[in-house]
């Protein structure tokens, strides 16, 4: 009966295939680079975001009965049932590593593409190697819209970028607006300066001045800095109708505990995702969440109209120990994106590998998100993504916008410090 399964898996397998492949390719196995922050403060978002990763492998390696590309067989069936073979590198959160470990990756390592890499600044510079050397880079979560306009040939991006989730925020503030007669009329941004906080800032900027609202105070600080003191009472002068950060973790975390300090809570608080979505940050501030706004096209809530939701959380929890949120969920799409192209290509070839990514047609079944479908543009962005806002209500976030999916009511003015 286990070799009959196999063959049904197989066949099945290849109904799930997207393009016809001619040819087989046997190999032993393929080997996959990824890139992320293993060691470093970004460590803990960067092995929960491998972890989705190793689901992903799990899930092409082994058998499981997902509705996905795939699961229903055991590993790449376009190339002899070869497996995904992780080779992880670290780069600490430092693009200089990250640029060094995607040339060991792609010199020594012999992978057949780069995935990662969580940072946007890592992204960039790994990225860079990838298209000199003509292997596919693709990443899930990096979100900095300057990515994909580089004219890059090799890039491609399956999640949305700080411009899809800046546009959300301010649609959510024309609504509500409307909805409640609340006016928003000022804003203050405060970012970190890495490539991430820089474009996110420079979108919000944008927006404002389209939208008709006054940027009182724009605060760039260093990332990983030991104070916001400075920037807090900046912040506090200007009183801002709407706060803009644009943080990781750990500063997200300073930011919140600073602003407790210094007795000043924005009313709205509009994040740009990153250190505002990690488990660690709701731990560290506890009840200070309550009322933040985050940008994220995914919360546990659309499990309840999504049943793939619970079955991929299922997964990802043997690897990682906690359910399954943002960003790691656009790195498991991701993955998995890629992964589905590689045995497309039905090669280990990067050209035939790029060319499959670009023929790519991932149909809205096959993703744990309201998304339409997943189709990359010729710049390498996926043009298939939607955005949401969750909003932090008694230690869990819920979906809030779009008001006619959402879990909870907006609360509004954000409770006290």
């Amino acid at each position: 009966m286990a070799i009959n399964r196999k063959l049904l898996s197989i066949a099945l397998g290849g109904l799930l295939s997207l393009t016809a492949i001619s040819t087989v390719q046997a190999v032993d196995e393929v080997r996959l680079g990824t890139l992320y922050p293993v060691t470093g403060s970004a460590a803990l978002a960067g092995g929960r975001a491998l972890a989705a990763v190793k689901a992903v492998v799990d899930i092409v390696n082994n058998y499981y009965d997902l509705d996905i590309p795939l699961a229903r067989t055991e590993g790449l069936p376009n190339l002899g049932g070869a497996k995904i073979k992780l080779i992880v590198a670290d780069h600490q959160g430092k693009p200089e590593i990250g640029r060094a470990e995607a040339e060991r990756l792609i010199d020594n390592e012999k992978v057949v593409a780069l995935f990662g890499a969580y940072h946007s600044s890592v992204s960039a510079a790994a990225s860079n190697v990838a298209e000199r050397r003509g292997i596919p880079y693709l990443t899930g979560e990096s979100s900095s819209p300057k990515l994909h306009t580089r004219g890059f040939k090799w890039f491609f991006r399956t999640g949305p970028h700080d411009g899809h989730y800046t546009k959300t925020m301010f649609d959510f503030i024309r609504d509500f607006q409307k909805n409640t007669g609340i006016e928003i009329k000022t804003a203050a941004i405060m970012h970190e300066d890495t490539q991430f906080g820089v474009d996110s800032a420079r979108e919000q900027v944008r927006l404002c001045k389209e939208n008709g609202i006054e940027v009182v105070a724009k605060i760039a600080y260093r990332a990983k800095t030991p104070s916001l003191t400075a920037e807090v009472q900046l912040l506090k002068a200007a009183n801002a109708d709407v706060f803009f950060p644009t943080s990781y973790e750990g500063d997200a975390i300073l930011t919140v505990k600073t602003m407790k300090e210094l007795g000043y809570t924005p009313k709205l608080w509009l994040a740009q995702n990153a250190g505002y979505n990690q488990p660690g940050f709701a731990k560290a501030v506890g009840a200070d969440a309550e009322g933040i706004i985050s940008r994220s096209p995914f919360s546990m809530d659309m499990a309840e109209r999504i049943p793939l939701v619970g079955k991929i959380n299922e997964i990802y929890k043997k690897h990682s120990g906690v359910d399954i949120f943002d960003p790691p969920i656009r790195t498991f799409v991701g993955a998995l994106v890629l992964i589905d192209a590689i045995n497309r290509a039905g090669s280990t070839d990067p050209e035939k590998i790029r060319d499959a990514l670009r023929a790519t047609r991932f149909p809205a079944s096959a993703i744990p998100m309201p998304w339409n479908d997943i189709e990359f543009g010729p710049d390498g962005q996926n043009n298939g993504i939607s955005t949401a806002l969750i909003q932090m209500q008694n230690g869990t976030y819920y979906s809030v916008y779009p008001f006619e999916v959402a879990a909870k009511e907006v609360i509004y003015p954000k409770p006290a410090l």
